[in-house]
């Protein structure tokens, strides 16, 4: 019988390989995170770790903000949830709106997958097409065209989809896929299939392959020509890159965008909102009948978590912040960078913002065919003897984020960190 002390194994008998998703952690080794400050976390056996992933950008303001704390329980003494329009939603759309470039009108859900889920959704309802465009190698939540072309290592011929793990075959039918970054052949597999195409969505920054000159203002004119609705995934770049996003640090708008993770301070939400025609697809009065799109979420916009997302606004728009993330973010690439260089490895540092990514890869990255020539392997196993190290981490190899909460002392303790981790995996 495990000992009841004993978390790890504990949570072996109920969570297919001991994890909640993705982090594909060997069984037994995931710690169990008891709790969290600043950037730092703690697990069931006391060990500290210094947090590189920060709930998958969720908290970007620090763990166990003092602000968010005290806006969110305040909110919950008043009543958790009405699944219903309440004040502190109210308010956030407006200071949403006021920050948008696009949003006129939004609806609130509880994650970032039912807000990318809601505007492809929505845009299918508003054109009256099936299909919808994404990019090969992005992820747009749990739904299946959020997963389509992202977890295959041997992609088809585009536009066609791979549906590996989205476990719906009809992706195949009703999704199209392009290049990220090649505006050519995107172009052209939209002008092939306007007649069919809702939407196109996108990560302005692709995971953390930030976009070529030219290449989201191009995307912008060409659907806007075509009539195609035009949706920013900004659940990852949302308050992240600028405190108007994507939208501002780029200068695109688009029809519609989808939000989450760092807006809710740590806590779970989401929102999609956009242009008055599109979000009036989703307008109750239009109900059962054509261009209508259901939407409804039983704790989207709750008071708690729209009382800490104002309060995670207001942490946003006090003086400096971005222009700390971003000096972060670069002094983070380059110690990453040096470490790597110091080490003779192949490799390089993606990113933007208060984002980065190890490639270990010998050309430039700028799409996902590029990516998935690297030496993944390499990767993770830099990634795990990170976590062995003590930073805690998804050794998937995926983003490295940075939040409020990090300074330059923790930077210099995870390039060191690194910089061993290098040297205990590198190949006999």
């Amino acid at each position: 019988m495990n000992s009841p002390d004993n978390f790890r194994d504990r949570a072996l008998q109920f969570f297919p390989g001991g994890s909640n998703g993705e982090y594909g952690i060997p069984e037994g080794d995931a710690p169990v995170v008891e709790r969290g400050h600043g950037c730092r976390v703690w697990d069931t056996d006391g060990r500290e770790y210094l947090d590189m992933t920060m709930a998958w950008g969720s908290a970007l303001v620090g763990h166990a903000h003092p602000k968010v704390l005290e806006a969110a329980v305040a909110a919950a003494d008043k009543g958790a949830n009405f699944a219903a329009i309440n004040r502190p939603m109210v308010e956030l759309a407006e200071r949403i709106a006021d920050l948008s470039l696009c949003v006129e009108r939004i609806r609130f859900v509880a994650s970032g997958t039912e807000a990318t889920m809601l505007c492809l959704r929505t845009a299918r309802a508003a054109t009256g097409r099936p299909k919808i465009l994404k990019f090969e190698g992005a992820y747009h939540g749990q739904h299946p065209e959020g997963v389509t072309s992202l977890v295959g290592s041997d992609p088809p011929d585009l536009p066609q989809p791979d549906s590996s793990g989205t476990g719906a075959p009809w992706v195949e039918r009703d999704v199209l896929v392009a290049p990220y970054n090649d505006l050519a052949a995107t172009r052209r597999i939209l002008s092939d299939h306007a007649a069919d195409l809702a939407a196109v969505i996108v990560e302005p920054l692709h995971r953390c392959i930030p976009p070529v000159d030219g290449f989201l203002k191009g995307l912008r004119e060409v659907t806007a020509k075509l009539g195609i609705v035009l949706v920013f995934d900004e659940v990852v770049t949302g308050f992240r890159l600028a405190l108007g996003g994507a939208q501002e640090y780029y200068g695109v708008s688009p029809d519609l965008v989808a939000y989450g993770k760092g807006l809710g301070g740590g806590f779970p939400i989401g929102a999609f909102g956009g242009r008055v025609d599109v979000m009036d697809a989703v307008n109750e009065h239009r109900l059962p009948g054509p261009n209508y799109a259901w939407s409804a979420s039983t704790t989207g916009g709750n008071p708690v978590s729209s009382a800490a997302a104002l309060a995670a606004i207001d942490v946003f728009s006090e003086p400096g912040v971005y222009d700390r993330l971003h000096s972060m973010g670069r002094l983070l690439r380059e110690r990453l960078g040096q470490a790597l260089d110091q080490a003779g490895e192949v490799a390089q540092v993606l990113g933007d913002g208060p984002l980065a990514q190890a490639v270990f890869l010998d050309r430039p990255v700028q799409s996902h065919r590029d990516w998935l020539a690297a030496d993944r392997q390499r990767g993770r196993a830099v990634m795990l003897e990170l976590l062995r190290r003590g930073v805690f981490l998804n050794p998937m190899g995926t983003k490295i984020y940075l939040s409020l909460a990090h300074a330059e002392p923790d930077l210099n303790e995870l390039a060191s960190r690194f910089t061993a981790a290098l040297k205990a995996t590198r190949p006999s």
